[in-house]
C-alpha cells in the first residue's frame, strides 16, 4: 500500500479490525520507509450496476445520490441519523441483490419511498412530491389521502 506521506510503496500492518456493519475491514499501517501511520479500509468490490433514467439514458448506480434525496426529505424531521443509514443500506443490498445489471430509476424510488413511509410521512410526502412530480395540490392531497386512509 502506497504511504499517503512519503508515497513509498512498503508497509506493514499493525492492526485490523472489521467495521461496525461488517462490510469492510479497516487497517492501520506503518510505512517502513517514513515510520508515519495511515488507515486502510478494504472492501469487497462489486460489479457495477447500471441505472436506467426516465429518458433512457443508463449511469452507474451511485448509493451518495439515494443518501443525499433521503437526507433531503428527512431534513428538519425527528429521524436519527441511524435511522436513515439504515435505510440506505437497505437499499443498497435491495439494488446488489437483485442480480440485475440494470435497475430502474423507478424501481429505487419505490424502495425509497416504501422505506420513508415507514420511517416519516412527511419525510415521506417530501420525497414523493419531487420523485412523482406532482403538478398541482390536487395531486398532493390525493398522496396525503392514501396515507391517510392506509393509517386508518
Amino acid at each position: 500500500m502506497k504511504c499517503l506521506y512519503c508515497g513509498c510503496l512498503d508497509s506493514k500492518v499493525i492492526d485490523s479490525r472489521l467495521s461496525e456493519d461488517g462490510s469492510s475491514i479497516r487497517r492501520r499501517r506503518e510505512c517502513l520507509s517514513c515510520g508515519r501511520r495511515f488507515t486502510t479500509y478494504e472492501t469487497v468490490e462489486r460489479i457495477p450496476v447500471f441505472v436506467i433514467k426516465k429518458d433512457g439514458n443508463r449511469e452507474v448506480f451511485d448509493i451518495a445520490k439515494v443518501r443525499s434525496g433521503i437526507l433531503k426529505a428527512c431534513e428538519k424531521r425527528p429521524v436519527s441519523y441511524e435511522s436513515i443509514e439504515k435505510l440506505v443500506n437497505e437499499i443498497e443490498k435491495t439494488v446488489y441483490n437483485s442480480g440485475a445489471n440494470e435497475i430502474s430509476t423507478e424501481r429505487i424510488g419505490d424502495e425509497v419511498m416504501k422505506g420513508l413511509k415507514e420511517l416519516d410521512q412527511v419525510a415521506y410526502v417530501r420525497f414523493a412530491s419531487v420523485y412523482k412530480e406532482f403538478k398541482d395540490i390536487e395531486t398532493f392531497l390525493s398522496e396525503i389521502e392514501t396515507i391517510r386512509g392506509k393509517k386508518c
